[in-house]
């Protein structure tokens, strides 16, 4: 009889993970293992059939060689491996799995429990020129590190921490219950495997201390809002002799009085007069690099657009730079003289006196005004 293929016995994904795999047995177990299923040989074999798909997919070489050769490449050992199945008892079987899962593990995993440093997070506000340009700054950062009195111990000098005699310095603790034996973190010392029974006058006995350091951060050019820089390390100390956490550096560049950003392109309200709209002409607008000259056309409308190709953004992960898009507005002349306001009244009867050749988008508007409320019978 041909054997069905592994990560259909545990009805999973060829991308499954490890944790993924010994879930999947855990389901079987618990349904098929001949403890639950005395009299029944249809649930002894499918047993013995999910352990061997087990014991094959949570090994990386075995399940190497069947990914790439399927039965063929481990038709030796998975024999093994299926054919000792039966004999572990249920609680056995699920407390190795359960155990793996969840960090415990019978056998080798029953050493003291080693926890890795938290996370953190820091805010750090830039200049839009800093941002697109690049900077370096320096930045102060509280965290917690390893006591430098008792060397992480959390023992005072001269003392060592003593075996916690409740887990005999595993660190955990099993539990039976029925079917059911679980592993968890030993209530009395928390995992370490370790008592202190004369604790460090600096630490108190943490091990770890609260410091302030100065780290220096290089921020690549063409960062924006939402991009973060890691640090490794530079997080908190691990206990129990883990490692250290990292420092991730977020970004959040400030409103620019001149420029918006978006992406790798900026935007700038170039406000120009009456006149240079209608007559055109020759402005000086500002970037990032420098001043240069932008030819506005005779007749420019408010809200046009001239695009400065390459006086945007480097883009962080590349080599193109972004654009600088210039709007046009037109702006209103205030505080007019008496004899200012007289000249604009008769340009405006000069220009009314042609129809609509001066103004052909007001014209456009009024006529559409016209027939919206003729078709609305307004």
């Amino acid at each position: 009889m041909s054997k069905r293929d592994y990560y259909a016995v545990l009805e999973l994904e060829k991308t499954a993970t490890t944790i993924e795999i010994k879930k999947a047995f855990k389901r079987k177990a618990m349904k098929y293992h001949p403890d639950r299923n005395p009299d029944s040989k249809e649930a002894e074999e499918k047993f013995k059939e999910a352990k061997e798909a087990h014991d094959i997919l949570t090994d990386p070489q075995k399940r190497a060689a069947y990914d790439q050769f399927g039965h063929a490449g481990v038709d030796g050992s998975a024999g093994m491996g299926g054919a000792g199945a039966g004999g572990a008892s249920f609680s056995d079987v699920f407390g190795d799995v359960f155990g793996d899962i969840f960090g415990g593990g019978r056998g080798g995993g029953g050493g003291p429990q080693v926890f890795r440093g938290s996370d953190l997070r820091y805010n750090l506000e830039l200049d839009l020129e800093d941002a697109v340009q690049g900077t370096e700054v320096k930045i102060r950062v509280p965290t917690q590190v390893a006591c430098d009195t008792c060397g992480g111990s959390g023992a005072k000098k001269g003392t060592k921490p003593t075996t916690c005699a409740t887990c005999g310095g595993h660190g955990q603790v099993r539990m039976q219950q029925g079917f059911f034996s679980l592993q968890q973190t030993c209530p009395r010392c928390h995992g370490t495997g370790k008592m202190i029974t004369d604790p460090c006058n600096k630490c108190h006995g943490h091990g770890r201390v609260e410091k302030h350091k100065t780290l220096s951060v290089k921020v690549p050019p063409g960062v924006d809002t939402g991009d973060r820089i890691r640090l490794s390390g530079e997080g908190e100390a691990g206990e129990n002799g883990g490692p250290a956490g990292d420092l991730y550096v977020h970004m959040n560049v400030r409103p620019h009085k001149i420029f918006e950003r978006d992406g790798v392109d900026l935007y700038c309200e170039v406000p120009i007069s009456f006149v240079t709209a209608s007559l055109g002409g020759e402005l000086e607008v500002p970037t990032l690099d420098g001043r240069v000259k932008l030819k506005v056309p005779a007749e420019t409308q408010t809200g046009k657009s001239f695009r400065l190709r390459g006086k945007g953004v480097k883009a962080v992960r590349g080599s193109g730079l972004g654009d600088l898009i210039c709007r046009i507005s037109i702006e209103t002349p205030v505080n007019l003289t008496h004899e200012q306001k007289d000249l604009l009244r008769q340009l405006e009867t000069s220009l009314n006196g042609d129809g609509v050749h001066h103004s052909p988008r007001s014209a456009s508007w009024v006529d559409g005004v016209k027939k919206f409320f003729k078709d609305m019978k307004l």
